[in-house]
Parts: structure tokens; C-alpha cells; sequence
């Protein structure tokens, strides 16, 4: 499903990376959260292309959807 994200262990102790990198996928969705846009976070990680950074915030929204996250409930 995710051809640009790589789960090993041998990698980053298996934190979810971009493919080829050591990139944790964390990195990159924590930097598009900060306000940099995609161009932005290549200039930092050139090694990047668009489709990784796209791809990055896929499995994070994945991740989201497929876990009960401890939130707070509204009043």
C-alpha cells in the first residue's frame, strides 16, 4: 500500500522511514505541521521528492485512523 515508506529494524530501530533514507516519516509529517510547505522541507532534506513527503502524510493519516488516540473530550 505504501511503496515509499520502509519499516525495518535495521533501519532507525523500525520507525516508519522514507524509502532509501533515514528519514523518519515523524520528521517530515512534523515539518509540513509547522507550516513548511513541501518545497520547504526539500530544501532541508533534498534527497526528497514530492511524492515522498505526499506520501508521508498518507500514512500518517492512516495511522491515525487505524489507532484510539487519547484526546480529551470536548465539552
Amino acid at each position: 500500500m505504501f511503496e515509499r515508506i520502509l519499516v525495518d529494524h535495521r533501519v532507525m530501530a523500525g520507525v516508519p522511514c522514507i524509502r532509501g533514507t533515514r528519514i523518519p516519516v515523524a520528521t517530515v509529517v512534523g515539518m509540513v505541521a509547522e507550516g513548511m510547505s513541501p518545497d520547504e522541507t526539500r530544501q532541508d532534506f533534498p534527497q526528497l521528492e514530492a511524492e515522498d513527503i505526499a506520501e508521508a502524510l498518507h500514512f500518517a493519516a492512516a495511522a491515525v485512523d487505524e489507532r484510539t488516540l487519547p484526546l480529551t473530550p470536548s465539552a
